[in-house]
């Protein structure tokens, strides 16, 4: 039953280092935030409901898990609409010769669409038919989607990731700039869906096709579209996305897959360093610090891995990772790292605080109120560590050495699988229906 819980991280993003502005208080330009590690400046409210402090509440059409990226007073999601129209080719069975809960979807004509929402006021500024496709595959019935891969921008373009159905990149008027078909049509395991995402990195993106096939990292040039590199990988099913680093006056692609963690030069895509030891289905993106990276998998024979950058060759059983630790990984979730400290959390809602240069917990699994189920990955803002639930409830934590519940927040018959953004002091939550800006000031609908 474990293994039915793989498609929480099916909403990711990687970007950093794109623009100086991106890490202002104004801007969540990826997945995990200005800096990549679940952290925004500035602050946002610690309580609200259904009837305080929700200034907007939005439908959004058709399936989608991808989280909301922001630049200003623009906010953008991705999302798949049914188009009504069915094929009359049968989808290809589960890898493993079983659906184990996959499938869903398949057969079924989708619209693959982008929206610009007004981060002020919830308006529909432009809407964008990517593509129309029917999908060789169907993804997680509880989990998954056709969109689950969360946009990126830099401010100046969008960049929307369908995996399978390719890239697409508009202006931030919603003008179609490039596409780019990659050419693989991903096989992932158990038919759960595709997942891993783009990462954005100064003048590249980086895209990663880890599935039970002949899989590829591609480099891209953002402004052009045109494929800069690409290597060849064979590592079975991932959802992890990759992550640039900046380490020695030198930029790296940083990939977790289950045979072996590897870094890729961004600039050539030679391969710099590996370390083998993670367990099966990684989902959490890898986070940095400094000389260290933390590359982490929670399913069966979990593993979390400190790795020292600046060397080369296989680090495999080498001083280079640092320390290692078994107990309380996330399966799902991406950790936050904030002021040395390394937070995780699992599916089933134990918290964890680790010091990040030594892996000594501060307080390891402890059960955060509920019950409650969580896909979402926290983001921490304001000294506080806000974590979404399926159940529709958001968990505010004290961030710090000391466990500490600030607040619970429920709205009513909402779930949330997408990772929130924040910007300029609001925070922005899509469950499986709706998008909410929070705010200090009146509930508007």
């Amino acid at each position: 039953m474990v293994a039915l819980r793989l498609l929480a991280a099916v909403i990711l993003i990687g970007a950093g280092g794109t623009h100086p502005q991106s890490r202002d208080a104004g801007h969540w330009p990826q997945w995990r935030g200005p800096a990549n590690n679940g952290v925004a400046t500035g602050d946002a409210p610690l309580t609200w409901s259904d009837s305080a402090n929700v200034r907007w509440k939005v439908a959004i059409p058709g399936r989608g898990h991808s989280s909301p990226v922001i630049w200003g007073d623009r906010l953008f999601l991705t999302t798949a609409v049914p188009t009504g129209k069915t094929s009359a080719l049968e989808a290809p069975p589960a890898s493993g010769g079983r659906r184990g809960g996959g499938g869903s979807g398949a057969g079924e004509e989708h619209r693959f669409v982008v929206m610009a929402i007004d981060r002020l006021s919830g308006r529909t500024v432009w809407e964008k038919t990517a593509t129309t496709a029917v999908p060789h595959e169907g993804y997680h019935q509880a989990y998954g989607s056709f969109a689950s891969n969360s946009p990126a921008t830099d401010g100046q373009r969008v960049y929307a990731f369908f995996g399978s159905r390719g890239l697409y990149c508009y202006d931030m008027a919603g003008k179609l700039l490039w596409t780019k078909d990659f050419g693989v049509q991903m096989r992932m395991r158990l038919s759960f869906g595709e997942g891993a995402a783009i990462a954005l990195h100064g003048t590249r993106l980086v895209a990663i096709f880890d599935h039970e096939g002949d899989g590829l990292l591609a480099a891209i040039d953002r402004e052009t579209g045109k494929e800069l590199w690409r290597v060849a990988r064979r590592e079975g099913t991932s959802w992890s996305s990759p992550l640039v680093v900046e380490h020695g006056g030198a930029r790296q692609v940083i990939v977790t897959a289950t045979p072996k963690i590897k870094s890729y030069d961004l600039e050539t895509g030679k391969l710099l360093w590996e370390v083998s030891g993670l367990g099966l289905n990684p989902i959490p993106q890898p986070v940095h610090r400094g000389d260290l990276v933390y590359v982490m998998s929670g399913y069966r024979d979990p593993m979390l891995m400190a790795v020292r950058l600046g060397r080369t060759g296989d680090l495999t059983g080498t001083d280079a990772v640092v320390w290692k630790a078994t107990r309380g990984l996330s399966y799902t979730a991406s950790p936050v790292l904030h002021d040395d400290t390394l937070y995780l959390l699992t599916d089933n809602g134990q918290l964890s605080a680790l010091n990040a240069a030594t892996g000594t917990p501060h307080y390891q699994q402890t059960r955060l109120p509920g019950p409650a189920n969580f896909k979402a990955s926290p983001v921490a803002v304001g000294g506080k560590l806000y974590i979404a639930s399926e159940e529709g409830n958001v968990i505010v934590i004290k961030m710090g050495p000391t466990y500490e519940v600030l607040a619970d927040n429920a709205l009513t018959d909402q779930s949330f699988i997408a990772t929130p953004a924040v910007a300029q002091g609001d925070l922005y939550l899509r469950s499986r229906t709706h998008l909410f800006r929070i705010a200090a000031g009146p509930t508007t609908h």
